[in-house]
């Protein structure tokens, strides 16, 4: 029997002030802030890496009851230079979002993320877990090897067949045994041709793994060259540097966030990330509530996640940090 939910995201909002913050080494950042000012601070952390943020992003909170700060991550989205690969890490970011926190005048802030944005709140966190009132996490990613191996080499392959023989066909023989690798020579050649059709096959490959269903709008939107190519550039580079975290970094440091209150929203089935590391992540901070939603995939857009996700931020609207 079908699972009905009925919670959905709050209505159109536009931004209530809008800019760019030169964070230094050449990168500027695109940031939106929407709600209420001086409301209860929280910072939207987006996938990828490389994807970027877009209006329905504004409307997982309460405006009445949240400030809410959303930001393209270096080289991506408005963000500039577009696409650039330079001078873009986690720690990078990590220190991005402090600068943000302290352009909006907030002592701490409810850090919202999922998939890539899911491991970069938990960097974020554990950097600076007396900035983080709460933590909201979908789909997550802890970024340790066993994960990168099943989106790149051998797991999620086997239930998106077809898509991965597209994806690793794009590549000769030769070279496949180091998809990731080959791809990352490719989206930095010099050819644009070259470069856009890498970008387009590696975010078509993202953008299957994403839904439950089969979701052609979200594929026609993954393959579209100003999402694509920042997208997958991007995020070939973080896989090539293991996200530039320690193996298993984000576990071992998991008692930094004690005292934290947390809830994660995880689709049992999620082939980009799939449950067991949500399950790692429960293992090791016990404070965190990890809900499953049994007809959820990875998406933030299912029904389902959006319910989860909807009431996380509703759980925490009034509470004082």
């Amino acid at each position: 029997m079908p699972m009905t939910y009925d919670r959905t995201l709050y209505p159109e909002i536009e931004p209530y002030e809008s800019g760019m913050l030169d964070v230094g080494e050449g990168h500027s950042l695109y940031y939106e802030r929407v709600g209420t000012p001086g409301a209860k601070p929280a910072v939207f952390l987006h996938g990828g890496p490389g994807g970027g943020m877009s209006s329905s992003h504004r409307r997982q909170w309460d405006p009445k009851r949240y400030d809410v700060l959303l930001f393209d991550q270096r080289g991506c989205g408005k963000s500039l230079p577009f696409a650039e690969i330079e001078h873009n890490d986690t720690w990078r970011i990590v220190a991005d979002i402090e600068r943000l926190r302290v352009m909006c005048g907030h002592d701490k802030w409810q850090v919202f993320g999922g998939s890539w944005g899911a491991t970069l709140a938990l960097a974020y966190a554990q950097k600076h877990p007396e900035r983080t009132s709460e933590l909201i996490l979908r789909g997550v990613f802890l970024a340790r090897q066993s994960e990168k191996n099943w989106l790149y080499h051998y797991g999620a392959s086997e239930i998106m067949a077809e898509q991965w023989d597209s994806f690793s066909g794009h590549i000769p023989e030769a070279e496949r045994g180091d998809l990731v690798r080959a791809y990352h020579d490719r989206l930095t050649s010099d050819d644009e041709a070259v470069r856009l059709a890498a970008a387009k096959q590696w975010s078509l490959w993202e953008g299957s793994v994403a839904t439950l269903l089969p979701n052609p709008d979200l594929l026609a939107d993954f393959e579209e060259p100003a999402k694509a190519l920042p997208f997958a550039r991007i995020c070939a580079r973080y896989f090539m540097n293991d996200f530039y975290l320690e193996e298993a970094q984000l576990l071992s440091d998991a008692h930094k966030l004690a005292g934290i209150p947390g809830i994660i929203v995880q689709g049992r089935h999620d082939i980009c990330c799939p449950p067991a590391s949500a399950w790692a992540l429960k293992q090791a901070w016990l404070e965190v509530d990890l809900r499953i939603i049994h007809d959820g995939g990875h998406a933030a857009s299912e029904p389902g996640i959006v319910d989860g996700l909807v009431r996380a931020t509703d759980e925490f609207a009034d509470r004082q940090a």
